[in-house]
């Protein structure tokens, strides 16, 4: 299995999911929380249902899946082995692993959005600006100076963040060139993974920068999508209709999701894919090694 390190006990990607995406003209003063029902770390899944109860399968030896006692939950992120919950009071929740104080969240008042890396974690709040806390080896974590800011998403060690006027920024380790995106324009959604970055652009097209070694940056083809995500080393993006395209690694069958339909969100882990039904189910594809692709018994997930 070829896979990047970039910590001796890191070994694996993390994931991000397609959140609820922001209006570029927001005015960040008044930023809403941004609702995210389903997310993928590197072997677990996390769902919020409609009592906004959470669901989890998957790794759990770090306490990652401990989430089932949250309550009042509005957006959940996993990173590798961490899973962060977001209330509707703008409160963080955190569980699972610690190493680098990526699940200290609980002084963060006013989030309005959240999203794990792989060892650290950011929160946007509603004045625009952005905090954040773990691991800052590669200055993962440089983004207090950032303002204007109305959607973030953190990557294996990278951490980038959507500007209202549809531009963006980014910050951390850039091996790969994940990093640049300052030339970006008329951007309304991004997407950070193990070493690439994705943004999605207003006409329904989709931009890509860094580690394309197994094609996940070969996007530009894409038309008419609504959504995005990153997962170790592939890319998936929902079409208007409802289906899903995907490019990038596929040796455990995380991109084999072009027959499914419906599809409302997604969510990539480091080598499995997660989607949200319109009726509330869900689906998955990918490595299950640890049963984080067990979701078919899942129903009343929240959707919208």
């Amino acid at each position: 299995m070829k896979l990047l390190s970039i910590f001796l006990i890191l070994p694996l990607f993390l994931s991000l999911t397609s959140c609820g995406k922001p209006d570029p003209t927001t005015i960040t003063d008044q930023l809403d929380i941004q609702s995210c029902f389903i997310t993928a770390g590197d072997a677990h899944t996390v769902a919020i249902q409609v009592d906004k109860n959470l669901l989890a399968t998957g790794r759990k030896d770090e306490k990652q899946c401990d989430v089932t006692n949250w309550k009042n939950v509005a957006a959940v992120s996993a990173g590798t082995a961490h899973t962060v919950g977001l209330t509707s009071a703008g409160k963080v929740q955190s569980a699972g692993w610690n190493t680098y104080g990526q699940c200290d969240t609980d002084s963060w008042n006013g989030v309005a959005a959240i999203s794990a890396g792989g060892a650290h974690t950011v929160g946007l709040l509603s004045d625009g600006t952005v905090v954040a806390v773990g691991s800052d080896v590669y200055e993962q974590r440089k983004v207090t100076d950032w303002s204007n800011i109305i959607a973030i998403a953190a990557g294996n060690a990278h951490t980038v963040g959507l500007f209202a006027d549809g531009t963006a920024v980014a910050t951390g380790w850039n091996k790969y060139n994940q990093c640049d995106v300052s030339t970006w324009t008329d951007i309304i959604a991004i997407a950070a993974g193990g070493a690439h970055t994705l943004g999605l652009k207003s006409d329904g097209t989709v931009v890509a920068v860094g580690l394309s070694d197994e094609n996940q940056c070969a996007v530009q083809e894409w038309q008419d999508i609504t959504a995005i995500t990153c997962g170790g080393g592939h890319s998936i993006g929902i079409k208007s209709d409802r289906t899903v395209v995907a490019v990038g690694r596929n040796v455990e069958g995380q991109c084999d999701v072009t027959d499914w339909q419906d599809i409302v969100a997604i969510a990539a882990g480091n080598a499995h894919t997660v989607g949200l039904k319109s009726d509330g189910t869900a689906v998955a594809a990918g490595i299950n090694n640890f049963g984080q692709c067990e979701v078919a018994d899942w129903q009343d997930l929240a959707h919208k």
